[in-house]
């Protein structure tokens, strides 16, 4: 009878234990951006489903959830290669995809944090301009925007807030393709405003990211990277490496969501938050549904 009392009493604890590992909280993070914000929902709605206590802090600022994850306030959150790459590790060497995220997981590792297997879906940055516009319809390449600057053509670029300030962004274009603009050529905004700007004819060129679906909806044009001076973004689940530790069975769900995205579905999902106007939670639940993922 004690040995029948003390398996009860050991299975208890351990049932105990496991669920205590599965209630521990996971602090989901995300960036300020309709991409970043349903990242964060399908993350937040799949561990949840997974019996994880989700925490879901999404639209801060890149460098803001950065730091947060480092400083142990954000625990997982969706990342882009060419972002740890170049504006957090500090990194201008150019590297094919598979190199640049070796890279960042080798750097970033030795921060305390460990990248996920990565998606098939790369948002670079990219500049665009509308099919139609008399202003750049001979600018198919962003040497032909730098020849169009060189020429004083005065086309006025929508950006985000970042953009004019990264290395990965307009100081880095500039250099590598040859070309300078002043205050007066830029138009600061939200970076979801850059499309809208764009398709009113409010500005000749807008900031974009190579999945969102507002390019094909509005008719836009990316202009050609001739020169390959954007980084490889591939989008990747980063978790603090003590949160996985103690959470190892977090890993597989998130690799298994990270498997099923690529551009064209990224594209698609965005686009049914910004051109369809749908719920972001409503689309999050439904992809994860349909893809058998909870």
């Amino acid at each position: 009878m004690r040995r029948f009392t003390t398996l009860l009493t050991a299975a208890a604890v351990g049932a105990a234990m496991m669920a205590s590992a599965q209630a521990e909280e996971i602090v989901v993070g995300g960036k300020n951006f309709t991409e970043q914000l349903l990242l964060a929902e399908i993350t937040a709605q799949l561990l949840e489903a997974k019996g994880f206590d989700v925490d879901k802090r999404d639209g801060m600022g890149s460098q803001v959830v950065r730091d947060a994850q480092l400083n142990g306030q954000v625990d997982v959150y969706w990342e882009y290669t060419g972002t740890s790459l170049v504006t957090y590790n500090k990194v201008d060497e150019r590297m094919d995809a598979d190199q640049t995220y070796e890279t960042v997981k080798k750097l970033d590792g030795e921060q305390g944090l460990t990248w996920l297997d990565p998606s098939n879906a790369n948002n670079t940055y990219a500049l665009a301009v509308k099919n139609g516009d008399d202003n750049t319809k001979g600018v198919d390449s962003l040497s032909d925007l730098a020849k169009a600057y060189n020429d004083d053509e005065g086309l006025v670029i929508a950006v985000n807030a970042e953009f004019p300030k990264r290395p990965d962004g307009l100081p880095g274009l500039e250099e590598t393709y040859g070309f300078e603009t002043t205050r007066a050529d830029l138009k600061a905004m939200d970076s979801g405003l850059t499309y809208q700007a764009l398709n009113q004819g409010q500005v000749d060129v807008a900031l974009v990211f190579a999945t969102d679906g507002r390019i094909a909806a509005f008719d836009f044009r990316v202009l050609d990277d001739d020169k390959g001076f954007f980084p490889n973004y591939a989008i990747v689940p980063v978790i603090r490496t003590d949160t996985l530790e103690a959470n190892p069975e977090i890993a597989e769900p998130l690799n298994a969501l990270s498997a099923k995205l690529d551009d064209e579905t990224m594209q698609m999902l965005n686009a049914q938050i910004d051109v369809d106007k749908k719920d972001i939670g409503e689309v999050a639940k439904t992809f994860l549904s349909e893809n058998g993922l909870i």
